[in-house]
């Protein structure tokens, strides 16, 4: 009963999956429009900008999951720690703890620049487009972010469910 429940979770988590990435090939044609609309408008250097903070976007937002993801993970190996974990497992543990808590904090750091690279783009933005383009290019920025969020939410779930399964099944005679 519990492995038919865990696969039927994973297929759940495999489907939601799919729809996802359908999502994220239909913002990557919306992003497409959208760079090429930025191109037909505006200057060479204003257009570089653009390019420069949308795939800063994907890299700081995937690097910030990613080390949140790797973080959360240290410190559930840390929680299960007791009496007779060995020492120099335990200063293992903490020392990768201390790294990525530094790593996620540089990490923060680059979030807040792009943040503020993304606001130095928008004004550049609505200089040329519309009102509504101005809000689409806006939208694209935040369902970007979402799905890359929900993408990454997914992947881990379903690394979760699919250990749950193996270790099941080596437990099971």
């Amino acid at each position: 009963e519990l492995r038919a429940s865990l696969q039927s979770r994973l297929q759940a988590l495999w489907e939601e999956q799919e729809l996802v990435l359908l999502e994220v090939r239909e913002c990557a044609r919306w992003g497409e429009e959208l760079e090429v609309t930025v191109r037909d408008l505006c200057k060479p250097n204003e257009f570089e900008r653009y390019m420069m903070f949308i795939g800063d976007l994907e890299k700081v937002v995937n690097l910030l999951l990613c080390l949140s993801s790797r973080l959360a993970r240290v410190q559930n190996a840390l929680s299960r720690m007791d009496g007779s974990t060995e020492a120099e497992e335990k200063q293992s543990l903490n020392e990768r703890h201390k790294l990525l808590s530094r790593q996620r904090e540089d990490a923060k750091d680059l979030k807040e620049n792009l943040d503020r690279r993304e606001r130095v783009v928008s004004g550049i933005l609505a200089k040329y487009l519309t009102e509504e383009q101005l809000q689409d290019y806006q939208h694209f920025v935040q369902v970007k972010t979402s799905l890359l969020i929900e993408q990454k939410d997914l992947e881990e779930q379903i690394r979760f469910f699919e250990e749950q399964l193996e270790n099941l099944e080596q437990s099971i005679p």
